[in-house]
């Protein structure tokens, strides 16, 4: 099976896309992008930079499973081997 690109065939004709095809693609890009759920995403996303969300206050990605980490490391040593499992 050939996967080379196109592009990199020197005997192949370079077509283009019909105009009417092209304002039709970029209509449907547009009113997908205009869309009530579209517009919500980009609420989302402008709310939260990007710095809080590497570099959380309390240092932990997921606090919940590092706070559980932490209580198991300090529990984990007063276990006999036949408790861990």
């Amino acid at each position: 099976m050939d996967l080379s690109f196109a592009r990199l065939d020197r005997d192949v004709a370079v077509t283009a896309m019909p105009i009417e095809l092209a304002v039709l693609l970029v209509g449907v890009a547009a009113r997908q992008a205009a869309s009530p759920t579209a517009r919500a995403q980009a609420q989302l996303m402008v709310t939260t930079p990007m710095e809080v969300l590497l570099a959380p206050v309390h240092g932990a990605f997921h606090r919940i499973t590092a706070l559980a980490l932490t209580r198991y490391r300090l529990i984990a040593p007063a276990l006999t081997p036949r408790q861990q499992n």
